[in-house]
């Protein structure tokens, strides 16, 4: 199988880095914040994954927390725009 991965530094939010694996399908297979809350991160990071890219874009981008003009959960639709275009590797 092949898979996309990358690490990204996230800007605006208490986490500092989401760490996206997907197959060759778009299908989001891990999902790992650094920082910010770690409860509510796991929560989010589990209800994403084995979902398409696509499909998780649409539901998380553009969502604030508090007077931020962005989210954990925004930062997170970021990442995968960036990652449903790098290069596929074999498992």
């Amino acid at each position: 199988m092949k898979t996309k991965h990358i690490q990204y530094a996230t800007q605006g939010t208490c986490s500092r880095l989401i760490d996206i694996t997907a197959d060759e399908n778009d299908i989001i297979r891990q999902v790992f914040f650094v920082g910010g809350c770690n409860g509510n991160l796991q929560g989010v990071s589990r209800l994403v994954e084995g979902q398409r890219i696509g499909d998780v874009v649409g539901r998380l981008q553009d969502i604030r927390c508090g007077s931020r003009p962005t989210s954990c959960p925004d930062q997170l639709s970021k990442a995968l725009l960036q990652l449903q275009n790098a290069p596929l590797v074999e498992e």
